[in-house]
């Protein structure tokens, strides 16, 4: 695992490229502590950066940038080619055809040679697709003067790009690109709505004007001789669409018995490509269903007891450990674990600005951070159980709105829309005055809510016209960004464009899949990296194998759907090598209770970022409905904890690049001590 930066200049520099280049570099040296490296063609204007975390191939012939046995192209590469031994092998077989004999073609062993033979035999786009792993690389074509960016199917590792002036320039993390002398720190404002609506920012929009991320699946192609006024153009050689639509209209027809099968022979392939390394490694253990799974699968192919690590809490309600404990006793690996107090777990809350260098609020940073941070005294590979969810069935929320549309999706639109209309009319404290003695009826544990507010939102609910908009409402924190964000207005996303779901016509699947597509690269997948790469710990997502992927697809919706159960398929799996007892149980999640520390020890923090002279002189939110909802909260309330999380994780975000700037700024004038 490691991180790159780079520069295409298509005019006069002002600047030297090997100084920038170092400075980029040095700015993500925690994604690569072990090597670093720069390759720069002044007269071609292009130069690489590269930050080496090694984990295959540890000797000097695994160090970028790396040049191609026939000097034709350069890589600056960031992640892993899981199946580079196969690829090596089907090349070795081709050159002997077609050669006398097999001479002395390779240096090493790294996955990034065999990269470059690849792409030298088949062309980059033909190579791409072989490749089973995760991966983002910036590719330099000599011969023809073009650079390639590439980004991995699923968007597990991330890539920023934008034109400053006249400069092309990218790297794994905008701390990379806010070191170039031509960088404009500009807030893009419109990006902004995004946080508040999805709490992340998606691509391929960033935080900063002028600067994207290249979407999951795709490859960007630029020539030196570009216009630096033209926007890049990238195309697709993944769709996460076409493998959905491929799958449903073409689904596997064998017995349920038959899917288990062939789903433990694709994850257990899966996982054991994930456990290749020339250093220690490890997984993440929570005791849910996919973290177990992968273990399980780890201890089936392993000759020695794998490492495994959980975090623990001792607020009831958030806590899983005790289950990782009993999976880690009976398949016996080699458990660690880590309580973590109330203080412990808010000490970190002050470096998520810097790990995530964009606003990012979703609070499960916290106990992601935790988990890397000791993994890493052990180990310096882990694997983690991420993407079950969305390819299995596994949120609450996909039953919530399978119900809802269950409810609302027979009405014609125009009535759902006239029954909405008529609810908002009524004003809320009419409800609260005419019904509110029926929520306490209903739930004798409500505090503080308002029927009026719930009637209000299932009006809402109501006035949607497709399932797309269902879910567009489902997954929204702030409802209505725009009256929120001073002078912004929402830019449009793959969400909000038309028909983002194609042809998938099932509610359900339409939830899974566009998760797949948003929430799971642009949340889970950042989360993990950001965390993980923050203590310099490379993290691998075997459940989102690209393999694994088109067969869950391909997986008929009612062996994903079963009444009362979360994952059923995947749990047939799991109950191959684990005990159901160890298993049966509610999700928890990831998560860590945020809501009651902002009413106890995170009060006076908070109080002081959502402070209303400070909203009003930064200028980017309007204060009034931040000051309602925040006293709502204090006063009781219980639903505003993500609206408050996602102001503050801005606000905090802020704060930062404020006090970056103040510190440039004093060590410019001589002022600082």
């Amino acid at each position: 695992m490691c991180g790159l930066a780079g520069i295409l200049q298509t005019g006069p520099a002002s600047y030297s490229f090997e100084p920038v280049l170092k400075r980029m570099t040095e700015a993500i040296r925690h994604r690569g502590p072990d090597d670093h490296g720069i390759w720069i063609d002044a007269q071609a204007g292009i130069g690489l950066g590269h930050r080496r975390l090694s984990i295959l191939d540890l000797s000097p012939q695994g160090h970028q940038p790396m040049i191609s046995a026939g000097e034709r192209y350069v890589i600056a590469f960031n992640g892993e080619v899981y199946n580079f031994s196969a690829l090596r092998q089907e090349l070795d077989s081709l050159w002997e055809k077609r050669e006398s004999g097999i001479r002395e073609r390779w240096r090493g062993h790294s996955d990034t040679e065999v990269m470059l033979a690849a792409i030298e035999q088949w062309g980059i786009e033909n190579a791409v697709k072989k490749f089973i792993g995760m991966f983002a690389f910036a590719l330099w074509d000599k011969k023809d003067q073009l650079l390639y960016l590439v980004r991995d199917r699923l968007g597990i590792k991330s890539l920023y790009y934008g034109w400053q002036g006249n400069s092309f320039i990218f790297g794994s993390e905008l701390k990379a690109i806010k070191e170039h002398p031509r960088f404009e720190k500009k807030i893009n404002r419109d990006a902004i709505t995004l946080l508040m609506r999805y709490n992340y920012i998606p691509a391929p929009h960033s935080i900063y004007k002028g600067i994207h991320k290249l979407l999951p699946g795709h490859i960007l192609k630029l020539s030196a001789k570009e216009n630096p006024n033209t926007a890049p153009e990238s195309h697709c050689y993944w769709s996460a669409r076409e493998v959905a639509e491929n799958g449903i209209s073409n689904p596997f027809t064998g017995s349920e018995e038959e899917a288990v099968q062939q789903l433990d022979s694709i994850l257990r392939d899966s996982v054991k490509l994930r456990m290749a390394s020339d250093v220690p490694l490890g997984a993440f253990l929570s005791g849910g269903i996919d973290s177990s799974t992968v273990v399980a699968l780890m201890h089936a192919q392993s000759t020695q007891p794998v490492k495994t690590f959980s975090i623990g809490f001792y607020e009831e309600g958030y806590n899983e450990a005790q289950y990782a404990r009993e999976i880690a006793k009976y398949l016996g690996t080699d458990h660690t674990e880590l309580y973590v107090a109330p203080e412990q777990a808010m000490a970190v809350i002050p470096r998520m600005p810097t790990l995530y260098d964009e606003p990012f609020s979703d609070s499960s940073q916290i106990p992601t951070f935790l988990v890397s941070q000791l993994a890493k005294k052990h180990v310096t590979v882990s694997l983690s159980g991420d993407g079950g969810d969305e390819l299995f069935w596994g949120y609450d929320r996909y039953n919530v709105g399978r119900k809802l549309w269950k409810m609302i999706g027979w009405m014609p639109a125009g009535g759902r829309k006239l029954l909405g209309q008529f609810i908002s009319s009524i004003p809320e404290s009419t409800f609260d005055q005419c019904l509110g003695w029926l929520y306490p009826a209903m739930n004798k544990n409500a505090h503080f809510k308002s029927i009026g507010r719930k009637l209000h939102s299932m009006s809402r609910v109501l006035e949607t016209g497709t399932s797309n908009s269902l879910y567009f409402r489902l997954i929204s924190h702030w409802k209505e960004p725009e009256s929120l964000v001073i002078g912004a207005t929402e830019p449009t996303t793959v969400l909000s464009n038309g028909n983002p779901s194609g042809k998938i016509s099932d509610f359900s699947q339409k939830m899974m899949f566009l998760d797949t597509i948003t929430y799971l690269p642009d949340d889970i997948l950042t989360k993990v990296d950001r965390a993980s790469m923050g203590v310099s710990l490379e993290a691998r997502v075997p459940l989102l194998d690209h393999r694994v992927v088109e067969f869950a697809w391909r997986v008929p919706l009612d062996m994903k759907l079963k009444k009362g159960q979360v994952k059923p398929l995947l749990k047939q799996v799991l109950f191959k090598y684990v005990p159901k007892e160890l298993i049966e149980r509610p999700k928890k999640g990831f998560s860590v209770p945020v809501g009651s520390w902002l009413k106890g020890p995170l009060k006076e923090w908070a109080e002081e970022l959502l402070c209303e002279r400070r909203l009003r002189e930064e200028g980017f939110f309007d204060p009034a409905p931040i000051r309602k909802i925040w006293a709502e909260h204090l006063a009781g309330g219980s639903g505003w904890k993500l609206h408050l999380w996602d102001v503050l994780m801005f606000q905090a975000w802020l704060e930062n690049q404020n006090q970056i700037s103040k510190e440039c700024l004093d060590f410019q004038t001589g002022t600082h001590g």
